[in-house]
């Protein structure tokens, strides 16, 4: 662990303020993440098997057997399948389906910003360090040494080494949970569409 914090530490010594800025949103980037997943599991995001097994019922007009296995679902559209059952309207249910989209969605649009934006402030940090590098070269006048530009640039690239390492990640997570939503909203949508146009028209009491 030691190691490890030492590694850091070089890294951000050397990277200067844009590594200890992008070191930063790395943490909070990773909290997000397991925040979002820790509250898509709660909510049994894609385990709707019980819920399948209501909807079908329901098209086939058996409430009763509808309703006992709308009981055994965790899923967080179980309310909204309940209310689909208590014959709430359509608009209702795809307002009510959207505002629990959206909650599950909290904190999108800042993983696409860190994954947009984390290389081009690591593209900064590299152009910040190629005009100091220059700099030196220039200072040392005619006595240049081409250790001394070599470093400065390695040095400069280290800071878009970083930022693509925080971006990129980012980016595939954000895809990962941003399909979840989608295969979320075609499972939504057609439930609405069967519980308020089933098959049966007159369910079983």
């Amino acid at each position: 662990m030691n190691d490890v914090l030492s590694s850091l530490s070089r890294v951000a010594e050397l990277g200067g303020p844009v590594v200890v800025i992008l070191m930063g949103v790395s943490v909070l980037t990773l909290a997000l993440v397991l925040y979002k997943l820790w509250q898509f599991r709660a909510s049994s995001v894609g385990k709707h098997s019980a819920l399948r097994r209501a909807i079908a019922a329901w098209d086939e007009g058996q409430s009763a057997e509808a309703e006992s296995a709308l009981k055994q679902s965790h899923s967080y559209l179980a309310p909204l399948i309940a209310s689909g059952f208590a014959l709430a309207p359509r608009e209702r249910l795809a307002a009510e389906a959207e505002a629990r989209f959206a909650t599950l969605e909290g904190g999108f649009r800042a993983l696409d910003s860190v994954a947009q934006l984390s290389p081009l402030l690591g593209l900064f940090g590299t152009v910040l360090g190629m005009i100091d590098a220059f700099q030196s070269l220039q200072s040392a006048g005619s006595q240049v040494d081409p250790s001394l530009l070599a470093g400065g640039i390695w040095v400069a690239l280290l800071t878009t080494a970083v930022g693509l390492a925080v971006a990129m990640p980012t980016a595939m997570v954000l895809s990962w949970l941003e399909s979840r939503m989608d295969g979320e909203r075609v499972f939504a949508d057609t439930a609405i569409q069967t519980i308020c146009a089933p098959r049966e028209s007159q369910p079983d009491d």
